[in-house]
């Protein structure tokens, strides 16, 4: 949406033929939600397979040669800062592999 048409529309109304990702692009936000997103979803399919094979966090922790702590950042929803390599590790501890690709 141009940011002449944005300014002009009025506080709180919808403009219903913009997209939910052109709006978040609009403002700034379409990256960090989709990392967010792509992260949030990592993180619960690492508890999913944990659980399928009846995993505690210790022993979780101690697969990926790490500490509990940082196991406790990798599945918190709203931290961001986890590198590849630790996902990496944790999709290794549980039988799987991450794939990274450019779409």
């Amino acid at each position: 949406m141009k940011n002449k048409t944005r300014q002009s529309r009025k506080k709180g109304s919808i403009d219903r033929s913009e997209t939910f990702d052109e709006f978040l692009a609009s403002e700034g936000l379409l990256a960090d939600s989709e990392d967010l997103a792509v992260k949030e979803i990592i993180a619960d399919q690492i508890k999913v397979a944990m659980n399928k094979q009846h995993l505690s966090k210790t022993e979780m922790a101690a697969r990926m040669k790490t500490s509990r702590r940082q196991l406790d950042r990798l599945l918190d929803r709203n931290n961001h800062s986890v590198t590849l390599a630790t996902l990496r590790r944790a999709a290794t501890a549980v039988g799987r592999t991450l794939r990274v690709e450019l779409a």
